[in-house]
């Protein structure tokens, strides 16, 4: 069966950093999971790719020592591991190629953290720049209120949810600001599984998300 194609997208901004390859590491791995689901974004990116190539020929070069070559290949004979088999990993539907090596390739392996109300977390290791995280949230249930002191970006993995922006499905991407204030609530049909990702702690509206902030690292 064809899944629809995601009606949320990156902004340009999104997408010419990463063409540029200027994203923080999370940041990275989200646009490039989303861009995995994303035949609208995949397009755009590789536009943006072409057209900062084409810039790169127009700049002057400099000319590379007689021997450079022999010297780059004799450093990357030196330096190469011993062949090994490559064991790949089994893939799991609902985790795009990008994100299978930072959980060790299918959900079966995430090592999740509860956070109340059947609500889970697994922090993935990426540099401090920005945070990433899968979260699995229960069908019907809802996130608490919140606004950001940053960037949050949510890709949704598995099943749906919706809050004041829309309805977002697998594939889709919502991409919220310090201007976004929001409670998403996942359909009641199927428990939805998102990668999210911020470079700002959330701004929690009640008192006890605020008080737990620290210890789930949000």
């Amino acid at each position: 069966m064809t899944l629809p194609s995601p009606s949320h997208h990156l902004t340009d901004a999104l997408i010419q950093g990463y063409a540029a390859g200027t994203l923080p590491e999370a940041v990275n791995l989200i646009v490039a999971s989303h861009v995995s689901l994303c035949d609208d974004c995949r397009a755009a990116v590789e536009a943006a790719e072409t057209l900062g190539g084409a810039l790169l020929e127009t700049q002057d070069t400099a000319p590379l020592a007689e021997n450079a070559l022999d010297r780059a290949m004799a450093a990357i004979r030196g330096t190469a591991p011993e062949a090994r088999p490559i064991r790949m990993p089994k893939s799991d539907p609902v985790i795009p190629a990008p994100l299978a090596d930072y959980i060790g390739g299918s959900l079966d392996n995430v090592r999740w953290r509860p956070l109340g109300m059947g609500v889970k977390q697994a922090i993935l290791d990426t540099t401090p720049e920005a945070s990433a995280r899968l979260l699995y949230i229960p069908a019907g249930v809802a996130v608490p209120d919140h606004s950001h002191n940053g960037l949050e970006l949510t890709l949704v993995l598995q099943g749906a949810f919706s809050d004041e922006d829309g309805h977002f499905a697998r594939g889709d991407i919502e991409v919220a600001d310090d201007s976004v204030e929001h409670m998403p609530v996942a359909d009641i049909s199927e428990d939805c599984i998102c990668l999210a990702v911020t470079d700002a702690p959330l701004r929690f509206n009640s008192f006890l998300p605020r008080l737990l902030q620290p210890i789930f690292r949000i």
